[in-house]
């Protein structure tokens, strides 16, 4: 039994204090991914601060329609809201999609994002992995990488983020709010998560000691509709082989006046596709423009060995959720 300090906070301030920016601390609030890789020696903080008493587990309407989502909002809870159902139903589908009951029951808004990669490797003590020990290698590589990254990954990292909720963000233009040592900042879903570079350690862009107090989704256009699909290898609690979110927004002649996407399961964070988007808005979603755009998009992907078959597959699944979005 490894010994640690545990600190249940008060406040925002008191938890930012007992973290102190510090390697060995860590932010507790669900505990569903925290504790199992401390469990399998993954992750051995020696401080933990308990911030399931801050004032973040609410979510508020603001002035326009949009949803601020306090982190400590459980999973469950945010998939039952009923304005979160009617403006934003990807983000249900995706949160309904992410795991079991019991496990949404518990899990936070927060949590969710800043969930840990699930590459058998990283949880494997015994091989080596830049993301839990930099500079010992990346055993996925040549070893068992099915499941891994294709778009943005790096000579040090393949692992892809497991995150079914941060994919229906990303295409929903959502915002991570955070505050830390140096203040309060804002920063948008797509640029909240890292690609993996030479420091496939860092998840994301938070500072050392910052946390994230909310999640902001503004409402969409009058019209949008947004769906979210996932396929994995069996139908109930399993990650995401590939999985894609869109908003879409028609004028009346058919053609797209605003088109999201996002694909999750291909790279190290929600992977939005900006290209597939721009050759798709102002036009009529049409089943050769759709493909032809997505195929353009997935120019950049960057298969291994065992993996190709994620390209066809991210094709194929956007361009279905798409064209299902054009009819009624």
């Amino acid at each position: 039994m490894r010994t640690f300090t545990y600190v249940r906070a008060a406040d925002a301030g008191e938890a930012a204090r007992a973290h102190g920016g510090r390697a060995g601390s860590r932010y507790l609030a669900g505990g569903t991914n925290l504790v199992d890789l401390m469990k399998h020696g993954v992750e051995a903080p020696d401080t933990l601060v308990d911030i399931t008493r801050l004032p973040m587990d609410t979510v508020t309407e603001e002035v326009g329609g949009a949803l601020r989502v306090g982190a400590l909002v459980r999973n469950s809870d945010l998939a039952a809201h009923p304005v979160l159902r009617v403006r934003h139903p990807a983000v249900c589908e995706a949160l309904l999609a992410g795991a079991s009951a019991q496990l949404r029951n518990a899990a936070t808004t927060g949590g969710n994002l800043l969930q840990r990669t699930r590459c058998a490797y990283f949880q494997d003590l015994s091989m080596p992995c830049n993301k839990r020990e930099p500079g010992t290698g990346c055993a996925a590589r040549e070893g068992v990488h099915r499941e891994h990254a294709v778009l943005g990954h790096s000579t040090a990292c393949i692992a892809t983020h497991p995150s079914d909720l941060a994919v229906a963000l990303a295409a929903a233009d959502a915002e991570v709010e955070t505050t830390g040592p140096e203040g309060e900042r804002v920063v948008p879903v797509t640029e909240f998560h890292r690609l993996p570079g030479e420091l496939p350690e860092r998840d994301t862009v938070l500072r050392p000691g910052e946390i994230v107090t909310a999640v902001r989704i503004p409402a969409p256009p009058q019209g949008t509709r947004a769906a979210y699909r996932k396929v994995r290898d069996r139908a109930s609690y399993a990650f995401a082989l590939v999985s894609v979110a869109a908003q879409l927004t028609q004028r009346a002649d058919g053609s797209a006046e605003q088109v999201r996407i996002a694909l999750g399961g291909v790279a190290h964070r929600p992977w939005r596709a900006w290209r597939a988007e721009t050759e798709l808005t102002g036009r009529v979603l049409t089943e050769e423009r759709v493909t032809a755009a997505l195929d353009a998009e997935l120019t950049a992907a960057e298969p291994l060995r065992d993996n190709v078959f994620k390209i066809g597959l991210a094709r194929d699944l956007a361009r279905t959720v798409l064209l299902g979005l054009t009819r009624p």
